[in-house]
């Protein structure tokens, strides 16, 4: 679906940062598509771990982009991400489409534009996680971070102020945009590419091991993940990259692999493979559950966050109650005791794919530019 009523050239699309492609990228990847030719706007950019769909575009950065290895070290910027936000000038254009789990809601604007932010969630940072992150600094850091995060909210209440309409990628995000921003949202779900993640052939679950994809960062809680295999025993692959790999390699027993990122496909192999997939994370939405779903492997998830309008407890996966080991181990042996229906598994998830995605968001766009009366030929052709 194409947005009729504003030309490309009118419109800009803006992602917090394009250094790798996760849940948030497949996200502003249905975007790309529904705008073919509209600019991007972006924090900092990673050509070489990037969407392909972006090689044609013109990408505007902020300044962070000549900040040494910015591509690597951009969460060390987190206070300077207010100042560059707010140096990048997209004053000329009328719509602007945000992909923000951090700052980008406050990018400058012109005074009668329209901004769209579709928030993975309230910069978890300085909201939702922040007991989490202070937690893992010392105490000298900790009094300096109290400090940063009060600036920061400040700034991001003020920033989310600005924006003319919000989306959000699940319920439990809604409810932090109207606790913290005080601002309604519209819930539309991330796309799930069903076309690509789908059964080997016949469904059947050839490993006999559970699979674990996820960024490899603290509140993610991998940790926990490979605490509870190491004493189960049973066999473990943890697919990801991130700050806490080395840690998370040392923790590991023999039965559990820590493999690294890998590419779609092998990832694709062993959701389809696994004999489950397992996450203990409080999740904002999570697409990988959902694409394991879409595989035929039942989700063995924390059931709070996103989990919990994915997975359907005791249906096409299990919801433990707690963030322990004792607590994951309870949930992994009520799914081994349970017979899951991988056609169900499946059909469950149809109702996030890309296509849905782009009809839903393609018709918010539309109706929010008819309620500021700029759904017009005029705009069509550029006025």
């Amino acid at each position: 679906m194409r947005v009729t009523g504003m030309a490309d050239h009118k419109t800009v699309l803006v992602h917090h940062w394009l250094v790798a492609q996760r849940g948030g990228e497949s996200v502003f990847d249905a975007m790309l598509g529904m705008f073919p030719s509209a600019p991007v706007a972006t924090l900092v950019y990673d050509g070489r771990r990037s969407s392909p769909c972006l090689q044609s575009r013109r990408i505007e950065c902020s300044i962070l982009q000549r900040f040494p290895s910015a591509h690597r070290w951009y969460p060390y910027y987190l206070p300077l991400f207010p100042w560059a936000t707010e140096r990048m000038d997209l004053s000329g254009f009328q719509l602007v489409i945000s992909s923000d789990a951090a700052t980008m809601k406050g990018v400058r604007t012109a005074p009668d534009a329209i901004h769209i932010s579709y928030c993975h969630t309230p910069m978890r940072y300085v909201w939702s996680g922040y007991d989490h992150y202070a937690k893992q600094l010392g105490p000298l850091s900790r009094v300096v971070f109290k400090r940063i995060a009060k600036d920061l909210r400040r700034w991001d209440f003020e920033a989310a102020q600005r924006v003319t309409h919000f989306v959000a990628n699940s319920h439990v995000v809604a409810s932090r945009i109207r606790r913290f921003y005080g601002r309604e949202s519209t819930v539309i779900y991330p796309p799930v590419d069903t076309d690509y993640f789908v059964p080997d052939g016949p469904v059947r679950r050839s490993g006999d091991y559970y699979l674990l994809v996820s960024q490899l960062v603290p509140y993610k809680r991998a940790d926990l993940v490979i605490d509870a295999f190491n004493r189960s025993g049973r066999h473990l692959k943890v697919i990801g990259e991130g700050s806490e790999r080395r840690n998370l390699a040392r923790r590991a027993r023999p039965n559990v692999q820590i493999l690294g990122p890998q590419p779609r496909e092998v990832i694709r192999r062993h959701l389809q493979a696994c004999r489950g997939f397992v996450f203990a994370g409080e999740e904002d939405f999570g697409i990988v559950m959902a694409e394991a779903l879409a595989c035929g492997a039942p989700v063995l998830a924390f059931g709070r966050g996103g989990a919990a309008e994915i997975v359907q407890d005791g249906r096409t996966g299990i919801l433990f109650e707690e963030q322990s080991v004792d607590s994951l181990l309870q949930g992994l042996a009520r799914l081994e005791s349970n017979q899951f229906d991988p056609n169900v598994l499946r059909g469950s998830v149809l109702r996030f794919s890309r296509e849905r995605f782009i009809r839903e968001f393609g018709r918010l766009v539309n109706e929010v530019l008819h309620e500021h009366d700029l759904f017009s030929p005029a705009f069509a052709q550029g006025r």
